[in-house]
């Protein structure tokens, strides 16, 4: 159980261990969670920047904050997944959301387009990192396992495709900034082709 970082090319970074993590003195709520957040915003740090100081934050509420654990839906069995939203304003450049995926459920190959934070709260999710070379197609670099605990951080050009594994529903807390839309793709890796997703 540890903290993770993706960066734009599909390089992944340990970062700290939460066995070096606290428990909070005292109950750190959503609100306060999403308060904090948008000081930090206003802030404006970069991207990577951003995404490392929010990881602890997000640790600190799941920790002290047990009832989102279990504030999800299961998943679709058509679609294979389930999104619950836990925040979502209007002209406010932050998404929360609890998602679920169903036990062998594969995604296209994406990207976010948008900064994001998963931490993972049940299963085991493997995923693939990919990077698109000067010639515009795609690359795999290399693919890690995370499991509950685990929190991993990426930046909106951070490739990747995520497959549930084992017997059990994949269930995470997700926090995304906002999405430029103009650039977020699906990607095809049998004939090197992206649109938009």
């Amino acid at each position: 159980m540890r903290d993770w970082h993706i960066d734009a090319f599909g390089q992944i970074e340990a970062g700290a261990d939460s066995d070096d993590f606290e428990l909070p003195p005292e109950d750190y709520r959503l609100y306060r969670f999403l308060t904090e957040l948008e000081d930090l915003l206003r802030e404006n740090p970069d991207d990577a920047s951003l995404v490392r100081q929010i990881a602890p934050m997000v640790r600190r509420l799941l920790t002290s904050s047990y009832w989102l654990q279990g504030s999800y839906s299961e998943p679709d069995p058509k679609k294979g997944w389930s999104v619950d939203m836990l925040y979502d304003e209007p002209e406010f450049p932050l998404t929360v959301q609890m998602v679920a995926w169903q036990p062998g459920t594969v995604s296209p190959i994406h990207n976010h387009a948008a900064w994001g934070i998963v931490a993972f709260v049940n299963g085991s999710e493997k995923n693939i990192l990919w990077r698109e070379s000067e010639s515009g197609d795609i690359e795999s670099v290399g693919e890690q396992t995370f499991e509950a605990g685990d929190i991993v951080t990426f930046v909106p050009e951070t490739i990747h495709h995520i497959e549930a594994i084992g017997d059990d529903t994949v269930v995470s807390f997700n926090v995304y900034g906002k999405t430029d839309y103009q650039n977020r793709y699906q990607f095809d890796q049998k004939t090197g082709s992206k649109k938009l997703f």
